[in-house]
């Protein structure tokens, strides 16, 4: 069964990224500093909570943005890789003479 969705929830759905981490931050505060009734506690846990469940959405949303725009920049980049063909490499210099090749030396390049 899918889980509803709270009054708070719902109230937060069009909050940005910044206002939601601010209400956090402003709620641990009060909850750390200040003499509080264990209701009006409860209530800024409730709040805090679905503040933190918007944070957390707002930036998996975020990270699966910049993912998608890495893989396009990357096809866009590399064409030849998404098609499976391997770019040819142009040539530096002559292999090579073998008349220049010892049969003792050993050439790395």
């Amino acid at each position: 069964m899918a889980r509803r969705k709270s009054n708070i929830e719902e109230d937060l759905a069009a909050t940005s990224f910044e206002d939601a981490l601010a209400g956090l931050e402003s709620i641990v505060e009060a909850m750390e500093h200040e003499q509080l009734p264990l209701e009006e506690l409860v209530a800024y846990y409730e709040k805090g909570s679905a503040l933190l469940h918007r944070c957390e959405s707002l930036l998996q949303s975020a990270r699966a943005r910049i993912e998608l725009i890495t893989l396009r920049n990357q096809q866009e980049i590399e064409p030849e890789t998404r098609t499976g063909e391997t770019p040819e490499l142009p040539l530096t210099s002559a292999p090579p003479d073998a008349s220049d090749d010892d049969d003792h030396d050993i050439r790395l390049f």
